[in-house]
């Protein structure tokens, strides 16, 4: 099987078992846009409630936060983004696509320096021009390079005809709404240096090109910590937290021939040292999740924009300084398709093809099936549904009857179901069912009476 050819296949699972939509379908779809159907969101929910016990509830010094998607303009103006959060962007003048230049000479294997000028980049482009045809039309008739700033502008609170000229934002990143609350968990969660504030959120970017299903796309929800730390510690734990996120995804079930580090080698200009997790994908490798040292810049740029001193007093040594900040930061989304790619199996079972999604178990979206041999037989539907009203309590579980139980276990297999539990004729004298192992596809007689133990030992 192709990369490529996998790549369509899960897209085609996605939609086809509910897991992921194009959203507004309806409506012929909204570009860049998805929406987690029944099986999707407990998988996001999954990785969320994941994260945040990796983060929050295994680490003392972490709290959680949840802040506005919304917030004052200005902290865009201190963040920089409302100045130098942009991507490089020509249009075919033929078809008018709009694309983005770094990826474009990308495909050429050249690399422009993320502290280019927006000239330098346009005058790389111009030297390369003649070597770049339009994806969509195949023409080669470009316009310069021009800056296309990603925050998305918002009217609220503004009613008048003039709004554009003060626009309020869609936040772009979580991590503004932790910088700027600094100041409130200090003075309220009992925390000190060093200490961190975990998030989980939306945010929002006006890209160019959104691509590779849900990889990029305009509307995502991010998984942020900022740890604030002395200055001098800012090495140190760096690499404590870049080996503490990539111990992570290996406890997810990936395997680690399927994950690299990605050096960044042209730094923003506040920032001492950025990696990237990335995982392969069938698309090749991408981030996944960035572990930057960020160094003090944030809470400097918010002091100066706001007044506000945001530096940090040793309550023992009395030393003052302004904290510098790791952050690990991950997508709900690439985590998700990374996750599916990785679970994703083909297996020849007699004459067939199984298709089987083998989640790590805390990730299943559904823990427990339960199934009635016959639904046409009131008895044995009975029994099932109590069992099935038994185990819901404890785990996610969904009840099935349509279709013979072969094709029950297959859909209950590309959803990616733990065990089935199948209830027959023998179940209403013996009190035993069958459960059926998703991974080993192999089969057991158990007590009624005994499955809250079994599935407390296996879940």
């Amino acid at each position: 099987m192709s990369e490529q050819n996998k790549m369509e296949k899960i897209i085609s699972l996605c939609k086809r078992r509910g897991f992921v939509f194009p959203s507004s379908e309806i409506y012929n779809g909204f570009a860049a846009i998805y929406d987690f159907g029944p099986y999707g969101v407990e998988l996001a929910n999954n990785i969320k409630r994941s994260w945040w016990k990796a983060m929050v509830q295994l680490n003392d010094d972490i709290v959680g936060l949840d802040s506005s998607i919304f917030m004052n303009p200005k902290i865009w103006e201190a963040s920089g983004h409302v100045f130098g959060f942009s991507d490089p962007l020509t249009e075919c003048k033929n078809c008018h696509l709009r694309l983005r230049v770094d990826h474009l000479l990308t495909e050429l294997n050249i690399q422009a320096d993320e502290k280019m000028s927006i000239d330098e980049i346009d005058k790389l482009f111009t030297d390369n021009k003649k070597k770049i045809k339009c994806p969509n039309c195949g023409k080669n008739n470009f316009t310069n390079v021009k800056k296309f700033n990603l925050l998305v502008k918002s009217n609220l609170g503004n009613f008048t005809e003039d709004w554009n000229k003060k626009p309020a934002y869609l936040r772009g990143e979580t991590c503004q709404g932790i910088h700027v609350n600094y100041k409130n968990i200090i003075n309220t969660a009992r925390v000190k240096i060093p200490f961190g504030i975990a998030q989980i959120g939306k945010a929002f970017r006006n890209e160019i090109t959104a691509r590779q299903f849900i990889f990029r796309t305009r509307e995502f929800e991010q998984m942020e910590m900022q740890y604030f730390i002395h200055p001098n510690d800012e090495v140190e734990v760096y690499e404590q937290w870049r080996e503490k996120r990539w111990q992570y995804y290996l406890g997810l079930g990936i395997k680690k021939e399927n994950l690299k580090w990605h050096k960044h080698e042209n730094l923003v200009f506040y920032a001492k040292e950025a990696y990237d997790i990335e995982y392969n994908f069938p698309f090749g490798f991408g981030e996944i999740e960035g572990i930057h040292a960020r160094g003090d810049y944030d809470l400097s740029q918010h002091t100066k924009y706001s007044g506000v001193d945001l530096s940090y007093v040793n309550l023992v040594t009395k030393e003052k300084f302004m904290p510098h900040i790791v952050e690990t930061s991950a997508g709900v989304g690439r985590t998700f398709l990374a996750v599916l790619v990785e679970a994703y199996i083909e297996e020849n079972v007699g004459e067939e093809t199984r298709v089987v999604l083998k989640f790590n178990k805390d990730l299943a979206p559904i823990k427990i099936a339960v199934f009635p041999l016959l639904k046409n037989r009131p008895e044995l539907v009975k029994k099932a549904k109590e069992i099935y009203d038994n185990l819901k309590i404890n785990y996610m579980c969904e009840f099935d009857d349509n279709g013979n139980i072969g094709k029950r276990y297959r859909r209950q297999d590309e959803i990616g179901t733990l065990y089935c539990v199948t209830v027959d004729f023998d179940s209403l004298e013996d009190k035993k069912v069958t459960i059926r192992d998703r991974d080993t596809m192999g089969q057991e007689r158990v007590k009624i009476k005994e499955l809250d133990e079994y599935f407390r030992k296996k879940l």
